[in-house]
């Protein structure tokens, strides 16, 4: 999984579902510890699994307190001016416009017939 989709999202939800994934890893590898080779796959994917959790579960905490920290420095009434509904229409409205959200529409077999005549 590409490191940005594992970022992106809530990742204090996806730190608990790696760390249950990494449970049940660690479940199984108990269950089938007769055989060897299976017994160390299943703890490798364990411990990768609890790894990752308790990592996005540290980068979850780090990244709520910088945005505490953001919005502590930010005066209220800049707060309340970017996420009114105005500000939010706006935004939405420049970045149709840059990234070209909307498609232009092509234009008529008439349209093109009054452009051909009026040249």
């Amino acid at each position: 999984m590409a490191l940005g989709r594992i970022l992106s999202g809530d990742p204090s939800k996806r730190s608990k579902l790696y760390l249950a994934i990494g449970g049940l890893s660690l479940v199984k590898a108990i269950a089938v510890r007769n055989d060897r080779n299976r017994f160390r796959r299943e703890l490798v994917d364990a411990g990768l699994f609890i790894g990752v959790g308790i990592a996005l579960r540290k980068y979850s905490q780090l990244k709520d307190e910088k945005r505490a920290e953001i919005e502590s420095q930010v005066p209220d009434w800049a707060i309340s001016a970017a996420t009114s509904p105005a500000a939010k229409q706006g935004v939405r409205t420049v970045a149709k416009r840059r990234l070209g959200g909307e498609p232009e529409q092509e234009p008529s077999l008439r349209d093109r017939a009054r452009g051909v005549i009026s040249n």
